[in-house]
């Protein structure tokens, strides 16, 4: 029988476990979907229930178009999360969304293809039309905020996410499109597990942290994988904190 967890965390690239949960246990959990990414680490941290799953898994071995995002969303609802919060490395396509910048979107465009997209995509299932106007919970995107005021984190609100298929990083002419279309930020994880998180009715938010310049954003110069993960670091010291905060 699942118990009550206060908060849940996918982490993604650069973000394989989460420090500082205490009297943690690891549970593998079989799902109707296949099995989540890894097991799913549980600890207390500030005196409240946590879970953490690593997305891409901890040695990252999952391709961002392998994830099996039905898996890992259940498992956090069938272990007792309600709020979840996805943090995705993405790159930055407005001129205040550079490299080392934490955002929290508030909207979001799918652009990827072949991914198991939905519960309802078994056999029986109930077919849920979901309301998705509003892809992040605005609740959980606000105690975010606040939480990030308190211990001085400088953070974006709002802006649109555009998720890509991957795993190659965009062509110039594709982020030209996607900043045409609106997108402030592009990323390769931030969809199905979005919409996933809102067929189970889970509250749902992203931690967006900004890895590069998309192609021919910024100082358009050559991305180098050493410094994608160097700015990756620098950002992701950045969650812990505003994630203790939060919880306090």
């Amino acid at each position: 029988m699942s118990r009550h967890i206060d908060l849940a965390l996918i982490g993604g690239t650069g973000l394989y476990r989460f420090p500082g949960l205490e009297a943690a246990e690891r549970h593998a959990v079989d799902t109707p979907y296949g099995h989540p990414s890894d097991s799913v680490v549980v600890g207390r941290l500030g005196g409240k229930r946590v879970a953490f799953l690593a997305r891409h898994g901890e040695s990252h071995t999952i391709p961002p178009h392998r994830v099996n995002y039905r898996a890992n969303v259940w498992a956090l609802h069938h272990l007792g999360a309600r709020r979840v919060i996805g943090v995705n490395a993405v790159g930055g396509i407005r001129a205040d969304m550079g490299p080392r910048v934490v955002a929290l979107p508030d909207q979001i465009i799918d652009y990827t293809s072949e991914r198991l997209t939905s519960f309802c995509d078994v056999a029986g299932a109930e077919v849920k039309h979901i309301d998705f106007s509003e892809p992040y919970t605005a609740a959980l995107r606000k105690d975010l905020l606040a939480a990030a005021t308190r211990v001085g984190v400088a953070v974006v609100d709002g802006g649109c996410y555009g998720a890509t298929q991957g795993p190659r990083l965009e062509t110039r002419a594709e982020i030209a499109r996607m900043r045409r279309d609106g997108c402030d930020l592009v990323g390769m994880t931030g969809m199905p597990e979005a919409a996933l998180a809102r067929e189970l009715e889970l509250e749902y938010a992203c931690i967006a942290l900004v890895a590069n310049w998309a192609a021919g954003c910024g100082d358009e110069a050559e991305i180098s994988l050493p410094e994608i993960f160097a700015n990756l670091e620098a950002a992701t010291a950045a969650v812990p904190r505003i994630v203790t905060a939060m919880l306090d």
